[in-house]
């Protein structure tokens, strides 16, 4: 099992924070760091505020080395595409290859209106979406030389030269989600990555199964694709210390310990192999009290050498 650290940053969280959280999970051998791109609190006063996405994974480029960097995931309407695809190719560049982007509709309406963001239907958000794949997709593909041109209902480009481009040829593109009809497709046609979210064992199993299934209606392999899953981590070396960690971020041990990977170190263990029997190969792990770095250490030692 690969296991992935996922930060909530809009709750909170300096650059300073999640570079500490970002450097340790890397020498503690975790795979990857990625953050979520939200630039609102779900709850508390969110202070110092908010950072955002990808100027934090820029930094984090010159600040880390080896571990893999990326967002699950950044929203489609925060960024026009051919911006999107700048940025993405030059933190790859700065990074040496290290980074995957995660790539949704966007669904939380109270971050755009705080910031005067656009927030469309859910039709056009979709659509605006599959747009943006094809046009992030299509730049970094055209190759050097050559030029894109795009003609779609909300994004127009003509002749672009398409630069930069990226160090990895592709880009690991992540797509997730509940892997309904249109969402299947869009996997099976873009992504390298499907990621089941907050679900149980069983539901993470029917959202791959439909991805599968869509994989194979396009001729696609469906071993091709990486299956993966986000799930909350509260992990202790026993009971006592599970509970303390589950109290500080405000969550009941029993309630954490049904929606999340949670327990002491054996629990964690047993619930990362039920996922596995799901189909998961790839696991992130979503931390919420980024102070918490003796939390990644215990997990690296102590749960990763079991899977």
């Amino acid at each position: 099992m690969d296991l992935r650290i996922f930060t909530e940053p809009q709750q909170g969280a300096t650059y300073e924070t999640l570079r500490r959280v970002a450097v340790t999970a890397e020498e503690a051998g975790f795979s990857a760091f990625f953050r979520s791109d939200h630039y609102l609190t779900m709850g508390g006063d969110g202070l110092p505020g908010p950072t955002d996405a990808w100027t934090t994974l820029a930094g984090l480029a010159r600040d880390t080395s080896t571990i893999r960097l990326g967002t699950l995931v950044s929203s489609a309407t925060f960024r026009y595409p051919g911006l999107l695809a700048i940025q993405v190719a030059q933190v790859d560049e700065m990074s040496g290859g290290r980074v995957e982007l995660g790539l949704g509709s966007g669904w939380y309406e109270e971050e755009h209106t705080a910031y005067g963001i656009p927030f469309p239907s859910v039709g056009e958000r979709f659509d605006r979406f599959e747009e943006q794949l094809a046009v992030v997709t299509g730049l970094w593909g055209t190759p050097p030389g050559e030029r894109f041109s795009f003609e779609g209902e909300h994004y127009r480009l003509t002749d672009s030269p398409a630069l930069p481009k990226p160090v990895q040829d592709p880009v690991p593109v992540v797509l997730g989600g509940s892997a309904r009809k249109r969402g299947a497709a869009l996997a099976a046609r873009y992504a390298h990555e499907f990621n089941a979210p907050f679900s149980s064992p069983a539901e993470t199993a029917e959202r791959f199964e439909r991805v599968r299934a869509a994989c194979s209606a396009v001729g696609r392999d469906p071993g091709t694709m990486t299956f993966s899953a986000a799930l909350l981590l509260v992990c202790g070396r026993d009971e006592a210390e599970f509970t303390r960690r589950a109290e500080a971020i405000g969550r009941a041990p029993e309630e954490v310990r049904e929606n999340g990977i949670a327990g002491t170190v054996s629990e964690v263990v047993d619930a990362v192999g039920r996922y596995a029997e799901a189909g998961v190969e790839r696991l992130y792990l979503q931390v919420m009290d980024l102070s918490d770095l003796a939390h990644l250490e215990l997990v690296a030692a102590e749960v990763a050498p079991q899977l």
